[in-house]
């Protein structure tokens, strides 16, 4: 028996090139940067002072009025992740819950939904007051932490920041009653997410899944993170339109940003019979791990990413001759970025030199458990539009790093794209969208 078809038929993003999916496409091939200097908090002292942020919006527009409340305890990841999914339901030409009206479009039993999240950060100025009450002598009590500080935090406070919370959101808006699952594996949580929706659908656990993920890294915690483990490029404060240089010989580290997105998926059969608006197929996915000891970076010749890549190329049943684009991690660490050019060399060999890579961080940051959707749907606008956008900030490819990359826009057929990345953590992803053929 044949396994069951799998299309994009929506599209949600809200990023720092904008709130919708349209304003994304259209800065990436503008070739417009994101990243600015850091306005959420003071980060006058820190190393980097950058990041990618995400334009002012109002979480309640994104919500039903009976739903309200509710955002009262959502966290920033979690309010981006509602944006994401009600555009892509929206785009998708779905009626749910949300609507308050009209039937809905999906049977909630027979609808799935699969989020990546990553390390939700607190705002810490709730946790101000629990530190204060928790200090003897000048220093930290854990005793006196958990007797009395933590009585300052709300009974409520936790529900904030659980990733899972995420998908019960969006899930609890939309009546989404079928399969739920959330992934935490880092910089890779939405390759991975969108790739076990698309399953739930392939299984016949589901006729349709949203997919996606999303991540708010610009905290003060994690940003010091960041830069304590030398990822954040330092030497661009003052030109945040260059400061994330993707395989460029200038690199000096990446810069961290937020975003969310998400993707409507649904059986082909019952796409074609609605007419819903078929973007593109889900052609396969693979997940894996790097193979190097030092976890915060890939091995560095990729071979854990290779295998991924090239896992994912099976499942799909296309060989890497086929592969019209590539969009890779390239997270503008100099290290990483020649590992993954390594581990492209590995799987297309000669072909990699006439297949056009496109990085799209230097525009977008790195956004952590929000990077793989992104990336996947600026692969799905390029399979429907046939357009492939340029590469930023790379100015002289990095030795090692012998990679087609475009600086201005190319016009083309786009058939088949290869999407990758890597976790900070040891995990590799790799999803292969294609053009729809009846």
């Amino acid at each position: 028996m044949s396994q069951r078809r799998v299309v994009i038929t929506g599209l949600g993003v809200v990023s720092p090139l904008g709130l919708t999916v349209g304003e994304f496409w259209q800065g990436l091939l503008e070739g417009r940067c994101g990243i600015r200097p850091i306005d959420a908090f003071d980060a006058s002292a820190f190393p980097c002072r950058l990041a990618g942020q995400v334009p002012d919006y109002k979480i309640r527009d994104y919500v039903p009025k009976s739903y309200r409340k509710a955002t009262k305890l959502m966290s920033r990841d979690i309010e981006l992740a509602v944006i994401a999914a009600d555009e892509a339901f929206k785009n998708a030409g779905a009626v749910t819950k949300a609507a308050e009206s009209g039937s809905p479009t999906f049977d909630p039993t027979r609808t799935a939904i699969s989020f990546g999240a990553g390390l939700i950060s607190c705002d810490l100025n709730e946790l101000a007051a629990c530190a204060a009450t928790s200090v003897t002598d000048g220093k930290f009590d854990l005793r006196k932490w958990g007797l009395e500080g933590i009585q300052h935090l709300t009974p409520l406070w936790l529900l904030k920041y659980l990733p899972n919370m995420l998908p019960c959101h969006i899930g609890i808006i939309h009546d989404i009653q079928g399969p739920s699952n959330t992934i935490t594996c880092g910089e890779v949580s939405s390759y991975i997410a969108i790739a076990e929706a698309a399953e739930m659908i392939q299984r016949g656990d589901a006729e349709a899944a949203v997919g996606g993920g999303a991540e708010a890294k610009v905290n003060p915690i994690v940003m010091l993170r960041q830069c304590l483990l030398e990822r954040s490029t330092v030497q661009y404060n003052d030109r945040p339109d260059a400061a994330c240089r993707p395989f460029d010989a200038a690199a000096s580290g990446s810069v961290f940003g937020e975003a969310g997105g998400a993707v409507v998926l649904e059986e082909l059969g019952s796409a074609q019979r609605r007419n819903a608006p078929i973007l593109a197929e889900f052609a396969g996915s693979a997940s894996g791990n790097s193979l190097n000891a030092d976890l915060r970076h890939l091995e560095p010749d990729g071979t854990g990413l290779a295998i991924s890549i090239e896992t994912a190329l099976t499942e799909a049943g296309i060989a890497p001759e086929e592969i019209d684009l590539i969009i890779p991690a390239g997270t503008a660490i100099p290290q990483d970025d020649r590992a993954e050019a390594m581990a492209l060399e590995r799987v297309f060999g000669n072909a990699l030199k006439t297949i056009d890579v496109w990085a799209i961080k230097g525009m977008t940051s790195h956004t952590g458990a929000a990077a793989g959707v992104l990336d996947i749907a600026a692969a799905v606008n390029a399979v429907a539009n046939g357009q492939i956008g340029p590469n930023r900030n790379v100015e002289q490819l990095a030795e090692g790093c012998g990679l087609k990359v475009t600086r201005t826009v190319v016009e083309k057929p786009v058939q088949n794209v290869l999407c990758c990345g890597y976790s900070f953590g040891g995990q590799t992803a790799a999803v292969v969208i294609k053009k729809i053929k009846a």
